[in-house]
């Protein structure tokens, strides 16, 4: 009998796409006001360094062969940095964005005049509040939609009519990740990562439902808004400090690009916060 030698299962090949992404530099960026249990305004912050990490995130992007368009700040908005707030844009069409608090809502108009001048002209102004890619995340075949917090489960309803896409509502339980960017981000487009701790118990059998295969976070590295993380395919581009969740990524074939945004962090943003996807 011929034994055959025993073989390693192979690491899948990840494929990176090449995105166009929005993004605005922290010239204004400030913890004024508290609006999370991110921020603490007594704690103080440094825009000089916040704009140093920002410049560092988006050298990234360009590095990996990503095209980043910018969006002018505007004075008396130190959060308009979180560009993902701003809308959703799927198949050219522009889910224009309605905040939650009264702090951000200029910032909707904002970058809905923007995609408008720049080749986005099918645009929705939303009548229930909704606060963009924050609450909205877009694979290949289904728009995950978070509520809780931010946004309204009839913004959801609102958006599958407009964009055609169908949109799988998901419930966030801890304050901590207000947003579903700060507890789950796409791995390309059938996959995902994230915190099951963040969701409800409806909301986590649904995804263990859709996504057997999913890479599954740590409280620790969640903590670190380790999962406000983007991925192009294959790259993901992810704060340093999730050591654990860098490394199970590494461990599933993918690029993991460590970049630190621990100024924006004091304001509950990361990498994903500083990045609208410009999706055609």
């Amino acid at each position: 009998m011929t034994v055959m030698p025993a073989t390693e299962p192979s690491t899948p090949q990840r494929t990176a796409t090449r995105r166009r992404y929005l993004m605005c530099r922290p010239e204004h960026f400030a913890v004024t006001y508290a609006i999370n249990p991110w921020m603490n305004p007594a704690a103080g912050s440094d825009a000089g360094r916040a704009v140093e990490q920002w410049e560092a995130l988006r050298a990234a992007y360009v590095s990996l062969g990503h095209e980043v368009d910018l969006i002018d700040p505007i004075g008396g908005l130190p959060d308009m940095v979180f560009a993902a707030n701003g809308a959703l844009v799927v198949g050219g069409r522009v889910y224009g964005a309605k905040f939650t608090f009264p702090e951000r809502s200029a910032e909707g108009p904002a970058y809905t005049d923007w995609l408008r001048k720049n080749g986005f002209p099918d645009v929705l102004i939303p009548e229930h509040t909704n606060e963009g890619e924050g609450d909205f995340l877009t694979l290949d075949g289904v728009i995950l939609a978070g509520t809780g917090f931010r946004t309204d489960i009839a913004a959801h309803q609102e958006a599958q009519e407009f964009l055609g896409r169908p949109v799988v509502t998901l419930r966030l339980i801890d304050p901590r990740f207000y947003h579903l960017d700060t507890a789950l981000f796409p791995l390309g487009g059938a996959n995902v990562a994230y915190y099951p701790g963040a969701f409800s118990p409806g909301s986590r059998a649904v995804l263990e439902r859709l996504f057997p295969d999913a890479v599954i976070a740590g409280e620790a590295d969640a903590a670190v808004l380790g999962l406000n993380a983007v991925c192009d395919g294959r790259n993901v581009v992810i704060n340093a400090e999730a050591t654990v969740l860098i490394a199970a990524l590494r461990e599933r074939g993918y690029d993991p690009v460590p970049v630190d945004l621990s100024e924006l962090r004091k304001a509950g943003g990361g990498p994903k916060c500083c990045t609208l996807e410009l999706r055609p």
